[in-house]
């Protein structure tokens, strides 16, 4: 390995290259991967139906848009990469920042292995039913789930070409994520297209249904309670937005900031469109509590009625998990060099490669963590959601917490992009996130994480406290 690398120097800094499309596509991308075409079925079980998941991904998506406002007005702000833990930092101290970042990291850190564990899924169970090959060797199984050979190389070899564009430039990884955009918009007409020729809205009924998947079961008793157990999940499958931010430091020069943060916005109403359609389009080509018998019933429907359409789809899926695994890799990577920079974690995680300008020691980790998801097994999709979701959701609030403090401790920064309504804008991102973060916590709550969802949690915490207690040290003994 070249010392050079290693090396830290004054001139070296992140490359400024993103315009407002990239940036847009980034958040999007992020947000968009493939749980629309491989959890579209849970969402329907969880909720008792496609009504009760539209309603939530339609609350959720309006539930985070004071938080994406927060977050525009920060970063335009305040543009530094991975600026969660600055914004906490100024406003609430080092300690709360710290494990604010560290949370977010958990999230962004799982979101990363759950596209490659999402791709490998993909490949053995729907091309596995036209490549036995593919299923030929098995390793082991997990939670009652099999983990084989040749999908799990394949979905490496996602990770490791992700890995690779982070490593090489952020211009390079936003190309990627502007070709996957165009993907997803061809994926979701397909599914449109076929619900208005084949199905149509009778196919919704019932409107609430107790059913039992091949992967969940409707836990809720009615229509609202269903609502709001696909609803916690949300945030999750809206992550994304706040990826652009992360990488607000790498911004091109002269990139106008008031449009920057309207962008951030921009870019979760669309993912929250881009859901409601899908549920929509999958939730009435047939019955939905038909629909649902399939592990991955929107490919299982499509294989009825084409194989090429079925293919085609297949393919846009397996792509998918590419934009938030990339999106997710940078942002993340952002984050842990902006904790190395302020000797949160050690020192070496703020050092950046001199010629790519991206973050070296972050983007080995991010790598790492990005690899291992294969190795974990379908079973692990749900749990893996619901932490990140927990992850997610106290980290966006605590920005906003962080954001409603500086209006009044730093009234005098200039602020290119103000939340509309002012505080009062602000306090309703506050409310919004302690909302979401009780119906997890609270023990009662119909949505409450499970005790192995509370293993991973309270596991990646102990893991962060031991890191905070030997960078203390470290600190101590400069």
């Amino acid at each position: 390995m070249s010392t050079k690398i290693l090396t830290e120097s004054p001139t070296i800094g992140l490359k400024k290259s993103l315009t407002l499309w990239n940036y847009f596509t980034i958040g999007f991308g992020a947000t968009i991967g493939t749980g629309w075409v491989l959890l579209v079925g849970d969402w329907m079980i969880i909720g008792g139906g496609p009504l009760a998941a539209i309603l939530a991904f339609a609350i959720g998506a309006l539930f985070l848009l004071p938080m994406s406002a927060v977050f525009g007005e920060l970063s335009a702000a305040i543009p530094l990469s991975g600026g969660t833990v600055e914004y906490v930092d100024r406003a609430f101290g080092s300690k709360v920042s710290y494990f604010t970042g560290w949370l977010i990291v958990m999230g962004k850190g799982i979101l990363c292995p759950w596209e490659t564990l999402a791709v490998s899924t993909l490949v053995s169970e729907r091309f596995g039913e036209l490549l036995p090959v593919l299923r030929s060797v098995k390793l082991y199984s997990i939670l009652g789930a099999d983990v084989f050979l040749l999908p799990t190389l394949i979905a490496l070899g996602v990770g490791i070409y992700v890995s690779y564009l982070n490593f090489k430039g952020a211009s390079s990884a936003a190309r990627l994520q502007g070709f996957l955009f165009k993907a997803l918009m061809t994926g979701m007409a397909l599914a449109m297209i076929i619900s208005l020729l084949k199905g149509g809205p009778q196919n919704m009924q019932p409107l609430f249904s107790k059913v039992t998947g091949p992967t969940a079961t409707t836990e809720a008793n009615g229509l609202f309670v269903g609502m709001l157990s696909v609803l916690v999940m949300t945030p999750f499958f809206f992550s994304g937005f706040d990826t652009a931010p992360q990488q607000a430091e790498e911004a091109a020069e002269g990139l106008d900031r008031n449009k920057f943060a309207i962008v951030i916005g921009l870019s979760l109403l669309a993912a929250g469109a881009f859901y409601m359609l899908a549920i929509y389009s999958f939730g009435t080509i047939l019955p939905w509590t038909e629909f649902i018998k399939s592990s991955v019933p929107a490919l299982a429907c499509l294989k009825n009625i084409s194989i090429i359409l079925y293919l085609v789809m297949l393919c846009i899926a397996t792509l998918g998990p590419m934009g938030p695994m990339n999106s997710s890799f940078a942002a993340s990577s952002r984050i842990l060099l902006a904790m190395g920079r302020k000797r949160q974690i050690p020192k070496s995680f703020e050092k950046l490669d001199p010629k790519a300008g991206t973050p070296f020691t972050a983007n080995i980790v991010m790598c790492v963590l990005t690899l291992a998801g294969p190795f974990l097994g379908r079973k692990m999709l749900l749990p893996l959601t619901n932490v990140s979701a927990l992850a997610f959701i106290f980290s966006y609030t605590m920005v906003s917490f962080a954001c409603l403090r500086m209006r009044k401790t730093e009234p005098e920064l200039k602020r290119p992009y103000r939340v509309p309504g002012g505080k009062l804008g602000i306090g309703a991102a506050c409310l919004a996130g302690c909302i979401i973060i009780g119906l997890l916590v609270i023990p009662s709550s119909p949505a409450a994480l499970k005790p192995l969802e509370w293993v991973i949690t309270g596991t990646w915490l102990a893991i962060g406290l031991l890191l905070s207690i030997l960078s203390g040290q470290q600190r101590v003994a400069r």
